[in-house]
């Protein structure tokens, strides 16, 4: 099949999807409408809570959400065959990631600009609140903990990237300061991007590297990392947050431009298998395609920790309810037809020629070559050089040294990469302090100071990363990630349901895949927690043992919470 027809109709059933299936959910099932007055202005504080205009919050919601996301889970997912991944990719999310992040960020909205683990307490029940509030914390513990060893990783990987993504901070900040002072954003942010491209430039010649502590460079990058993104995290939203993600979706819109592009002069065929016939084998090489498939791509199709970006940043920031359709049902799309590109860059771009010690292998043999075994291709510079390389390939079609080609796609990974630490830092500090929001909806001290809190989720993320060589003490935990962010996912869906028993509103649109998502995710939940046992690590077995308790007394209390409904109900017609 031609790469570059596929990309057309998935870009075309997109945009379908957008105008019927994401303006039916927004319309027909939440009733968004301009007279709810949105958070950023009733608790405006120019810090977390800033209003701001639509485009600029969708840059910044879609950077948050992206990170690596896209990139690595279609690089190893297709190593089943495009053809599953794809499909798993397009349909997901549309009916599932989109609808995900767009309802959490509306009964956020709708509720002060909760987070979605806050909100648990407010809609099932208040002991329910600190079970997922546990959940949620583990999985940004996580995240902060290991993108900050990736972030290092890649730094240390393509060394040509560190001048650029270092000097989008300046240059965000030039943003900020132009945007705040009425000038004209678009024109702004357009001078922002040739800056920012003329830096990758300067970065290929100018390759960065630091010494290495504790010998290696990657804890010396961390400890940059975390110095760096507890400022970030802390310093009001708009004045670097906003701009530089604002600046990233340019990025981004770029990025596309070029794969588009590349697909269009090449139009190459896609070489990879449709169905990979060895990823059906029930030998240790290779695991079943279920349910590993919709846990390994995850952020291309429905991703629990878009749920804490809605709630936890986007929310609070977002002008008018319209907009909402836009910034979160609309980033999902844009971030699925990304993974769509990856997708094809690999089952494409790569066939188009991949050199391995003085031999240039194409067409399936270098799919073959790449995907030879499970182990080989699930590492992240594996997954990462299969996208660079069909990335740079397809660039090179149209004119695109090699060399610059990659150079712009490893500044891309890395920016991305780089905004999810950032994002993720300021949603723990602010999740984290809703735990401590006593009955009157007054912070404890000394949670309430943003920097006393920030510092406390910096040094505990520090603290793991630390705990191995090379910063690769979250390694520890992440075997635990891709279960527990879909299962995130499942209970924000669960979550989403039950306010619309509520509100006496068709509940199916949430309802089915929330149900599709627990089933598959508690199906790996279970194979993993088989494997630590037998593997005797006593840490991961209790913790996925908790983790399937909590989720469990979850859905107890979700379904006591549901009765309670149906009595109330029951009254009110009596009392009729």
């Amino acid at each position: 099949m031609n790469a570059l027809l596929l990309a057309l109709l998935a870009l075309a059933g997109y945009i379908l999807a957008y105008h019927t299936y994401g303006k039916f959910v927004a319309r027909k099932i939440f009733r968004i409408s301009n007279s709810n007055i949105m958070p950023s202005h009733i608790f405006m504080d120019g810090v977390d809570f800033v209003p701001a205009k639509k485009h600029i919050i969708f840059g910044h919601h879609f950077a948050t959400i992206a990170g690596l996301g896209p990139i690595v889970g279609p690089a190893i997912g297709i190593i089943w065959g495009w053809l599953p991944a794809f499909v798993w990719v397009f349909v997901g999310s549309i009916f599932m990631g989109a609808v995900h992040d767009f309802s959490s960020l509306i009964i956020s909205a709708r509720n002060e600009g909760k987070t979605i683990g806050d909100l648990t307490g407010t809609i099932i029940s208040p002991s329910s609140r600190y079970a997922f509030q546990f959940i949620m914390q583990l999985l940004l513990f996580i995240v902060l903990s290991v993108f900050a060893m990736i972030v290092g990783l890649l730094f240390t990987m393509y060394p040509e990237s560190v001048f650029p993504v270092w000097m989008q901070i300046p240059i965000a900040l030039w943003l900020g300061w132009q945007i705040r002072n009425g000038k004209n954003d678009l024109v702004c942010s357009i001078l922002a991007v040739v800056a920012m491209y003329t830096t990758i430039l300067i970065g290929i010649y100018l390759p960065i590297r630091i010494p290495p502590l504790f010998g290696s460079s990657v804890t010396s990058w961390c400890v940059l990392l975390f110095i760096y993104v507890y400022f970030a995290s802390a310093v009001p939203v708009h004045k670097l947050l906003q701009p530089r993600d604002y600046i990233n979706s340019h990025q981004l819109l770029v990025a596309i431009a070029m794969l588009f592009l590349g697909l269009v002069v090449a139009h190459p065929v896609i070489t990879a298998p449709a169905i990979n016939p060895a990823a059906k084998l029930d030998g240790t090489d290779i695991p079943n395609l279920m349910p590993l498939l919709f846990i390994t791509i995850a952020c291309g199709a429905i991703s629990g920790f878009h749920s804490l970006a809605s709630s936890g940043t986007t929310v609070k920031q977002v002008d008018r309810e319209s907009d909402s359709l836009f910034i979160s049902y609309g980033g999902m799309l844009l971030e699925s037809l990304l993974a769509v590109l990856v997708l094809l860059a690999v089952a494409a771009g790569l066939g188009m020629g991949l050199e391995k010690d003085g031999i240039v292998y194409t067409g399936l043999d270098a799919f073959n070559h790449h995907y030879v075994s499970w182990i080989t291709a699930s590492g992240l510079t594996s997954q990462l050089e299969a996208f660079v390389v069909g990335g740079s390939n397809l660039f090179a079609s149209f004119g695109i040294p090699p060399i610059y080609g990659a150079s712009f796609i490893a500044v891309f990974i890395v920016s991305f990469a780089n905004t999810t630490l950032d994002s993720a830092t300021r949603i723990q500090r602010l999740s984290f302090q809703e735990i401590f929001r006593n009955k009157e909806g007054t912070i404890r001290k000394p949670f309430d100071n943003r920097y006393v809190t920030t510092f406390f989720v910096v040094l505990a993320a520090a603290l793991m990363a630390f705990a191995r060589p090379a910063a690769e003490g979250a390694l520890i935990l992440w075997p635990l990630f891709g279960s527990l962010n879909q299962l995130l996912a499942a209970l924000a869906l669960g979550l989403v349901t039950i306010y619309l028993i509520r509100k006496r509103i068709n509940i199916l649109v949430a309802f089915i895949p929330m149900i599709f998502v627990l089933v598959i995710t508690v199906w790996s939940m279970f194979q993993n927690l088989i494997q630590y046992m037998d593997q005797q690590d006593v840490l991961l077995t209790v913790l996925s043992s908790v983790i399937l308790v909590l989720t469990a007394w979850l859905l107890i209390t979700s379904v006591i919470s549901l009765f309670r409904i149906r009595d109330d109900k029951t009254m009110e017609i009596s009392q009729q």
